[in-house]
């Protein structure tokens, strides 16, 4: 794993100054202590820091062919490049090193664009083709690795894994976008296709942007994408040992390192699964590691000594505070753009934890989005089931009835009658943006000036979910809620936070349920193989009763959380009572300060529930303040 950064001129191929891609790159050490490299030419320059993987005594970047007429910065791992390798040199290809980064520069060579698609792997990268004097960036299909790019005033294009490499060249400009402030409070991080900072943009995930010489900088091409269209056919057991059989190769695939190698255990469904294939595979035990919380209902250790025990790990625990919020600076460095998923407080301590023994990390993610392992899939389809038979006249006294029915935070969702019933008077894709994002627009909008709210006009964060589940590749309302996750909640929010956690201590973290092999497979499931008997990811589950016990498989989801609602009453009051005085959001001019004052009110006191807004606000504070002053 590494970090990448570099400078491109579309027009005319001005002289580049390697200090200045060098200092790019040196904003970006944390995810390359290993090795750094620049490369320059009339026009572009290419810098790259390495966290060694593979080929440790070679692989050093930005690597070129031998003629130097491709050049490469590669951040991430390609899978099956020994597979793409033995395909190059079948057609001639002469490899002089044992690195996945030189199937790029042979890739480009052999087959252009169409590279992409026989990779199979995690990736960010800059190639560099003196023949047509052309720049490609390319990003993953997932958006498992991030790229940033931004225009200068000098015509240069500038680009770099993360924001904080832009902001290290001295011509960039730090001017704050108010839409992407909208969109934080919204959705709880700034999606991919905005920014905090205005002129700063992020290649989309499963896109390249190829840059040529005396051309405009053209939008991003797409060249992958889910499809949820399309139905398998098969019985169940049948299905399942498919399912097992794409599991299984992407956990070995991941298994590849000359460094240390391990896991993430938290004891539930997808990270244990994780640890079951790696262990089948492994003669040795397998590393796995755990957080640890103070408190019993935060608190999943027990589970993953279960697992531990059961499949004979090596297994680490670390106990932490479950008020354990010192992190809170760091993190606002390392995410550059305010981040309000409070998970990534204990997603950077088991990091923190692996780094002690491995370099690579093996997790859980992506089975939830694939699987439909999120409560609210449930809720949603359900939904949709009865919005399909309410006539609309019906559905608008569902809405009335809602807006006067006592709000009641503290229920369980099954028995939140209020929201059930606005919910239902709403189109599936405005449900289901409000359901899945933080603070809800009427609660936002009342924080705002009357300026900030002309700023916006018709800006909302819940559009671009609206828009994407109408245009979905999809057949119902379970697909198209998955769909515009995997558009929007994975590389915003599940994706950032691990890729930042994981690179602020040098960890590489590896997805195997992100394989696309797999995610291709899971989109078409049968949505009553995906939940049934209110249970999510229900052939995951049954696949793997032979490898996990069923008060693993079975036993309610918890994920990593974190009570920043207790904070804000208890540890933090002051913190939440300090946002009304902030020099950095009033000065803004965007918040009205008695608003947030008694928002904090009516949190401390117990009469409303705005735990969750106050962290956004707080860490918004934050992130302004180290990127604005």
């Amino acid at each position: 794993m590494c970090g990448i950064a570099g400078l491109y001129y579309p027009g005319t191929p001005k002289p580049v100054e390697p200090a200045r891609v060098r200092a790019m790159t040196d904003a970006l050490v944390h995810r390359g202590p290993d090795g750094a490299g620049v490369w320059t030419a009339p026009g572009v320059g290419l810098g790259h820091r390495r966290l060694s993987i593979i080929d440790l005594a070679g692989g050093g970047q930005p690597m070129a062919t031998s003629a130097g007429d491709v050049v490469v910065s590669f951040n991430g791992e390609i899978y099956n490049f020994q597979q793409v390798r033995a395909e190059l040199e079948a057609k001639g290809a002469r490899f002089v090193s044992h690195s996945d980064t030189e199937v790029l520069l042979h890739g480009w060579r052999a087959w252009g664009v169409g590279l992409l698609e026989r990779l199979n792997g995690m990736f960010a990268f800059a190639l560099y083709d003196a023949r047509s004097q052309s720049l490609l960036l390319a990003r993953d299909r997932l958006g498992v690795k991030p790229l940033h790019y931004a225009e200068l005033s000098d015509g240069a294009v500038a680009f770099a894994s993360e924001i904080k490499g832009l902001l290290a060249h001295p011509l960039f400009r730090r001017t704050p976008d108010f839409t992407a402030v909208e969109d934080f409070l919204g959705l709880g991080y700034v999606p991919d296709d905005a920014s905090i900072l205005a002129g700063v943009k992020k290649l989309p995930a499963g896109h390249y942007l190829l840059l040529e010489r005396g051309r405009p900088v053209p939008a991003p091409v797409k060249w992958w994408d889910v499809d949820f269209s399309q139905r398998a056919k098969g019985s169940a057991r049948d299905l399942e040992a498919e399912l097992i059989q794409h599991l299984r190769d992407a956990v070995r695939s991941r298994m590849i390192a000359d460094v240390p190698l391990g896991a993430f255990l938290s004891g539930g469904v997808d990270s244990s699964a994780v640890v079951a294939l790696m262990a089948e595979a492994s003669r040795a035990a397998v590393k796995t590691c755990t957080i640890g919380f103070d408190e019993a209902g935060y608190d999943e250790s027990a589970h993953a000594a279960l697992i531990a025990e059961r499949f004979r790990t090596d297994h680490r625990v670390r106990n932490v505070a479950a008020d354990d919020f010192a992190l809170i600076d760091t993190l606002v460095h390392h995410f550059d753009e305010p981040f309000a998923d409070a998970s990534a407080l204990a997603t950077y301590r088991v990091c923190e934890l692996a780094r002690d023994s491995v370099t690579v990390a093996l997790s859980g993610d992506g089975a939830d989005e694939a699987l439909a392992g999120y409560r609210r899939y449930k809720f949603h389809a359900a939904e949709e089931r009865v919005r399909s038979v309410l006539p609309s006249s019906v559905r608008g006294m569902f809405g009335a009835l809602g807006r006067v029915y006592p709000k009641a935070d503290w229920a369980p969702r099954p028995l939140r009658a209020k929201t059930t019933l606005l919910a239902l008077a709403d189109e599936g894709g405005a449900a289901y943006a409000k359901a899945v994002g933080v603070t809800r627009p009427g609660v936002r909008f009342g924080l705002y000036t009357d300026a900030a709210r002309a700023t916006l006009g018709d800006h909302r964060a819940e559009t671009r979910y609206v828009e994407t589940m109408r245009e979905a590749p999809a057949r119902d309302g379970l697909d198209r809620a998955q769909y515009a996750d995997f558009k929007h909640w994975l590389p915003g929010d599940i994706l950032t936070k691990m890729d930042r956690t994981s690179m602020a201590v040098s960890l590489e973290a590896r997805e195997p349920l992100l394989d696309y092999r797999f995610v291709e497979f899971a989109a078409t499931l049968p949505a009553s193989m995906r939940i049934r008997g209110g249970q999510g990811k229900w052939l995951m589950k049954r696949a793997l009763e032979p490898y996990l016990p069923k008060e693993v498989l079975y036993r309610p989801k918890m994920g990593f959380v974190t009570p920043v609602s207790a904070w804000f009453r208890k540890g933090l009051a002051d913190e939440a009572a300090g946002l009304a005085r902030s020099r950095v959001l009033a000065g803004s001019g965007w918040f009205e300060s008695k608003a947030i004052a008694r928002l904090a009110e009516e949190h401390r006191s117990g009469r409303a529930e705005h735990g969750r807004t106050l962290w956004q606000l707080m860490m918004l504070e934050r992130s302004l303040g180290r990127l604005f002053g």
